[in-house]
């Protein structure tokens, strides 16, 4: 079986992780969603991929240009032209693509047996895989007749019902015609929906997460972290009594590893006098040292915190620096629920601890710190001892203004 997987979309509300990579390439548990996606589906059945790139499309370009191989899946790309939305980026496999495919979203967590479902079901036109959720108002909420898809709300603030779309498809080259009559909606995109009303609706089970905003990825990683194997590396004078997964040439030495699940990337050195807490993933060529705390959160590629840092519940970009004595905060004193401000307006994170979100390349001065669901964007400087209050914008140089009196 051939997919397409569409992955040329940025994700805004993945901000400010998405400034510098599309939705698709943000890590969870070691890897970018399109790679867990790319991996499902090859242990559904499938060989080849194609996969529609457009924004930072680079970024997929660069790692999965060299990493095929080691999935064991042909890829091929295909940019998505002028045209924004789904069924644009669908519309870019035509003529590339024949007979029966799957249609995968790139930034989708599921298992491969929902894939398999969806594509057993298939019989001609269009099945689509349907799952209920409990926060139905962030997707495509379905009504079904018979079996058949009756209409599709798309993020609707009452949803009527919990089943909806999970951006899996099998379908035939037929699609495209009727792609090329749609018109764009009200956002001026060429949404697949549009398509869709009239598909078998196939429910499935087990997991399944589209994560809309960046604290969603913690639940995403608990699932992923969950499903992989147990592998011990270079471990030295420490104790561990959770999970460990560690890739080549990753280490451990003179620290201390909590009950969790922990991954560690290749390259990547912790301690000594580290401490890893709850479930964590670390990426590839990471440096956490002297009596930094890790608890609960995801770093990309190439984090630096070597000196008595604290990063709680966060996710944290790649080549992010963190100045000796670096704390985030991740718990409000009146115990509430932390809300954080986009650029949509505030957001409930349903979360009573959540540090924050930092974009590539950010360096942190010595004795800062951030306050619990604040958001940094990519490539600033927030400098020795600020006191981080509010949401940071991208390329930002922060400074505290001091008075001195003689």
């Amino acid at each position: 079986m051939k997919a397409v997987i569409l992955a040329a979309g940025e994700g805004k509300r993945m901000r400010p992780l998405t400034f510098t990579r599309p939705k698709a390439m943000v890590h969870c548990a070691g890897k970018p969603l399109l790679w867990h996606v790319l991996h499902e589906a090859k242990k559904a059945g499938v060989d080849e991929a194609l996969i529609v790139v457009k924004y930072a499309k680079e970024k997929i370009l660069d790692y999965f240009g060299k990493k095929e191989n080691s999935l064991g899946i042909r890829i091929e790309f295909v940019e998505q032209g002028e045209w924004y939305g789904t069924a644009a980026a669908l519309m870019a496999a035509k003529g590339k693509i024949s007979g029966n495919f799957l249609v995968l979203a790139g930034d989708i967590i599921t298992e491969s047996s929902a894939i398999r479902k969806v594509m057993e079901a298939h019989r001609g036109g269009i099945a689509m895989g349907a799952r209920k959720v409990d926060n139905p108002k962030h997707y495509g909420v379905l009504q079904v007749k018979d079996g058949i898809v009756s209409s599709i709300a798309e993020k609707p603030e009452n949803p009527e019902g919990n089943l909806v779309n999970m951006a899996v498809y099998a379908m035939d080259d037929s699609v495209f015609a009727k792609l090329e009559s749609i018109k764009p909606s009200i956002r001026g995109e060429y949404e697949l929906t549009e398509v869709l009303v009239g598909a078998r609706c196939v429910e499935t089970e087990g997991f399944w997460m589209d994560a809309a905003y960046p604290w969603h990825l913690f639940d995403a990683q608990d699932y992923l972290l969950q499903k992989m194997e147990a592998n011990a590396g270079k471990v030295e004078n420490s104790t561990v009594k959770g999970k460990l997964i560690m890739e080549e040439d990753a280490e451990i030495v003179d620290s201390y590893v909590d009950e969790g699940m922990h991954y560690v990337g290749a390259g990547t050195k912790i301690g000594p006098h580290s401490y890893l807490r709850g479930n964590n993933s670390v990426g590839r060529n990471c440096e956490i040292g002297e009596s930094t705390t890790v608890k609960n959160s995801i770093l990309f590629d190439g984090v630096k915190a070597k000196h008595l840092t604290y990063i709680g519940d966060s996710i944290i970009g790649e080549g992010v620096n963190f100045g000796a004595g670096t704390q985030i905060a991740n718990f409000r004193f009146d115990e509430g629920v932390v809300n954080v401000l986009t650029e949509q307006g505030w957001v409930n994170t349903g979360r009573k601890k959540f540090g924050t979100v930092v974009g590539d390349g950010t360096k942190f001065g010595v004795l800062s710190c951030v306050m619990p669901g604040k958001t940094i964007g990519n490539g600033c400087w927030i400098s020795s001892g600020v006191n981080v209050d509010r949401n940071i914008g991208i390329g930002r140089k922060i400074f505290l203004k001091q008075e001195k009196s003689l």
